[in-house]
């Protein structure tokens, strides 16, 4: 399965900038419900996740914060708890699967590193849920092919 199948494009994404200020990004965090967004820098290329989590402890940090004040406070001054591993095109299922399972989404990535959109894990479920409901449904349709490919299996 490709993994543009699953791609929802960088235009239809919430993300921020490197270089945005606080202020900027809860602004344009407020009206999402998103625990956790996309940081690129400007050249377009993937460098990290935000979480809200992240966002609470640089708050912490800077403590006494104001909303003016926020606009001082560079986005990239706010450590990530950790970053959410990017995957390229030709990633296999199977891998894009184990990413999945550590992150709400994984992120993605062209040859050059640019940042073309992500795969939230919803869809790989439902992948995942619809494929095992097609092969239980082909199992009790056709019980003997599946018997018989089992015997091909063992037999060779």
């Amino acid at each position: 399965m490709n993994i543009l199948f699953f791609l929802s494009p960088k235009q239809d994404l919430m993300y921020v900038y490197d270089d945005f200020t606080l202020r900027q990004t809860l602004e344009k965090w407020e009206n999402n419900r998103y625990a956790s967004i996309p940081v690129l820098n400007r050249k377009g290329e993937y460098v990290g996740t935000l979480t809200e989590g992240d966002i609470l402890w640089g708050l912490k940090k800077f403590h006494g914060l104001d909303i003016e004040a926020a606009e001082d406070v560079p986005i990239s001054d706010f450590p990530h708890k950790r970053d959410y591993k990017a995957v390229t095109v030709t990633t296999s299922m199977d891998q894009l699967i184990e990413a999945a399972m550590n992150q709400n989404f994984v992120p993605v990535v062209d040859d050059r590193g640019m940042f073309i959109g992500i795969v939230r894990r919803q869809a790989i479920i439902r992948y995942c849920y619809d494929k095992a409901r097609t092969e239980k449904t082909a199992h009790r349709e056709y019980p003997e092919h599946v018997e018989h490919h089992r015997e091909t299996v063992v037999a060779g």
